[in-house]
């Protein structure tokens, strides 16, 4: 377990049980309370015994002394030994921020927000229904909000969900996107910030952990690192590395591979840990945080809230926000907002929270935890319509109350010194010296095999399941015959049609399942100015090209030979070659459409319905090139598959003589002798293309690649978060 030392310990109230709190917290139940405040004391340690709160000896007493500190009273218990222990709030006393263990009277730097407003134009009604469809209305997400947070301190924001919380989170550190208008400034150290410059100041852990299942604690932060530090040798980046996981208590589960729901991996806890490791290698003076205790358990939550409040006092501000945290939280914040329909409701430190909702009348029953309760207060409850107007009107009044209270004041006050200070410090950035776009591609084409290829299940199905299709069609058709009458020429081109249309959906799968988690990566760490989601694209494309041609090779090693086609080596090899583009290039589009359409669901159907359109209009089974209306013509030639099939056709049946067994003779069967009758009539001058069509046929790939690169383009406007 991770401990403090005594000025990290100061200020924080950790309870082993039910918090029992008072509107003052007057009194406080012994049976309740464990303080924190030595070297040698563990966290979530119980330290208090057993009481019997039954009797006057059983209960401690907070008095509060000239100096802010609030002291235990002398407390017997029931073995006759007496506890006197004492704590300060770290908010109450002189503030003091420490920097390699030299005491500064000054924070060595400070966040101010001022009048930050963001709305949004939204339409009325659905699609289906124009005439509300065409009508629209702009809501309010945030409405003037304002704060101040200096290093060293941590601050929680609150409020019920759809109060504004990680909207303000996303609009203070660039990812808001452009579907609104953001209005207010942002300054650090008094300087203020411009829009293109949030992301370079503030680093942002999201609610979701988009971590690969496969790697180790150790290779994904070393990966990160190696992506965002250059002038680092790999000696000083494995330093990086094991600094920050000792920071993070993450050393003990550094050969641990992540996991995820397919197979187990390390705990919640320890997943979040590295998601903000990773974000610690930039060394940012700025840490946002979206719900870091979402889906823990409750032990766990307080734990990693703990760890941000130690990350702070070692010279970082932390902003979080958080749904229902444990009372025994309350001390751990310096700062706490309440947000509620996208006001700033309260933001001060916790013992004022208590007093302004006390003035306000508004009183934290006992044995409540006062962050429900207050959160509570200020919800607007929309059950009904009398209900949201009387809740709204009393959080529009405390909201008031609190812009007129001095603890706004003096917010304000220390915001405008920071402001008009002569010698402001340098605007801390993070740390920017990350590597040439070629260097990026090939870590990121690194990191993308090393976590592919120990899937073994994954690979094996990748090489295995053109095989497996081969295997029916192969168990199918049995062996060609040179009989026309027993379906030589038949039987040759179903095999052509099954290769040529078949394994684009094989290439499909494989994209539908494995992108879509790199996706999701490539976009928090292009949001956080890693590489471009175009680089990461290519690394998938440059990664699945060796598992493409062995896949194929292994499908047309087993079909060709088995079924008995032309029995040639070259022609063998001309098989393969082009059977592989229609594989890849089922692939690639898939990943293609995957970057601007969200949903692979719908990219599944798109890819599956251009391929049957291709086969259609390109192969020239279902109807002669010729005998289609020009229109069609045109498009085939837009067709990866007009050129597979003229190859195919062009490779297994030149120079082929068929027999006809003319003892069961039937109508026309014994027209055609000759495979070259064959390519005359269905694709005249084929023959003559063929160089010209292998050409065609292969720049498809380079082409998707381009079209690829520009679609993870768009995606950089689509995708803000």
């Amino acid at each position: 377990m991770m401990q403090f030392d005594s000025s990290a310990a100061e200020g924080l109230l950790i309870s082993a049980h039910k918090p029992l709190l008072r509107s003052k917290f007057s009194e406080i139940t012994q049976h309740s309370l464990c303080v924190y405040g030595s070297r040698d004391t563990p966290l979530f340690s119980n330290r208090c015994g057993n009481v019997d709160r039954g009797t006057d000896s059983g209960l401690a007493r907070l008095s509060r002394d000239m100096n802010g500190s609030y002291s235990m009273q002398a407390v017997e218990l029931e073995n006759g030994t007496k506890v006197r222990e004492s704590f300060k709030y770290g908010s109450e006393v002189k503030e003091v921020w420490r920097n390699g263990g030299e005491e500064r009277a000054e924070p060595s730097c400070c966040l101010s927000v001022r009048k930050i407003s963001y709305t949004v134009s939204e339409r009325v009604g659905p699609w289906w229904d124009l005439p509300s469809y065409r009508k629209r209305w702009t809501r309010q997400i945030l409405n003037d909000v304002s704060f101040h947070v200096d290093s060293g301190q941590i601050m929680g924001i609150l409020g019920n969900s759809g109060s504004g919380k990680t909207t303000l989170l996303d609009a203070i550190s660039g990812r808001i996107g452009h579907s609104g208008t953001l209005l207010g400034e942002v300054f650090i150290n008094g300087r203020k910030l411009k829009r293109a410059e949030y992301q370079d100041c503030f680093s942002y852990v999201l609610q979701s952990d988009n971590l690969l299942s496969y790697l180790t604690v150790e290779e994904t932060l070393t990966y990160m690192a190696q992506l965002a530090l250059q002038k680092h040798s790999a000696e000083a980046i494995k330093k990086k590395v094991s600094s920050v996981m000792a920071e993070l208590s993450l050393s003990h589960v550094a050969h641990s591979v992540i996991g995820g729901c397919v197979f187990p991996g390390i705990s919640g806890g320890e997943r979040r840990r590295v998601s903000i490791a990773s974000q610690l290698l930039q060394d940012p003076k700025v840490i946002l945080l979206d719900e870091p205790t979402t889906g823990l358990d409750s032990m766990t939550a307080n734990q990693i809230v703990v760890l941000l409040a130690e990350l702070a006092r070692r010279d970082r501000i932390i902003i979080v926000t958080i749904h229902q945290p444990r009372s025994e939280l309350f001390r751990v914040f310096s700062r706490i907002a309440i947000m509620s329909c996208g006001e700033l409701v309260f933001c001060g430190q916790p013992e004022e929270m208590v007093d302004f909702f006390s003035q306000c009348g508004y009183e934290c029953p006992e044995y409540c935890n006062p962050f429900d309760i207050y959160v509570d207060f200020t919800s607007v409850d929309t059950r009904s319509s009398e209900r949201e107007a009387a809740t709204f009107s009393r959080m529009h009044d405390i909201t008031s109350t609190y812009q007129n209270s001095a603890i706004y004041q003096g917010m304000l006050g220390k915001m405008e010194q920071s402001l008009q200070q002569a010698d402001k410090l340098a605007i801390p950035f993070k740390n920017k010296e990350s590597p040439s776009g070629a260097a990026k591609l090939e870590v990121l084409l690194r990191r993308t095999i090393r976590n592919l290829s120990r899937d073994r299940m994954g690979v094996l199905m990748r090489l295995s399941q053109n095989l497996i299709y081969g295997l029916f069609v192969a168990f199918f058709v049995m062996h060609l015959d040179n009989d026309v009458t027993k379906g030589a020429i038949q039987d040759r081109i179903g095999i052509i049609y099954q290769s040529v249309g078949a394994s684009p959906y094989t290439g499909m799968l494989n994209a539908v399942a494995l992108f879509p988690a790199l996706r999701a990566i490539s976009d928090q760490e292009s949001q956080d100015g890693l590489y471009s989601k175009w680089q990461m694209f290519l690394a998938y494309i440059f990664h699945i090209l060796p598992f493409s041609i062995i896949s194929i090779f292994i499908f047309t090693s087993f079909l060709y030979w088995t079924v008995g086609m032309h029995p040639d080596s070259m022609r063998f090899l001309c098989f393969s070659a082009v059977v592989l583009v229609p594989h890849t290039v089922g692939e690639l589009l898939t990943v293609v459409l995957l970057g601007v359409v969200q949903d692979p669901n719908m990219v599944n159907s798109g890819v599956a319905l251009l391929n049957i359109a291709g086969i259609l209009v390109g192969s020239g089974f279902l109807r002669g090139t010729q005998q289609m209306p020009e229109v069609f013509q045109w498009l085939s030639y837009l067709t990866f598959q007009k050129y597979s099939c003229e190859l195919l056709i062009v490779t297994e049946f030149h120079g082929l003589n068929f027999t006809c067994n003319i003892s069961k003779p039937l109508p026309g069967a014994c027209l055609v002798t000759q495979g070259d009758q064959v390519i005359d009539q269905g694709y005249p001058g084929a023959l003559s293309r063929y160089t010209l069509d292998f050409v065609l046929l292969y720049a498809f790939l380079p082409a998707l690649l381009l079209l690829g690169m520009v679609s993870f383009k768009i995606r950089d406007n689509l995708i803000r978060h």
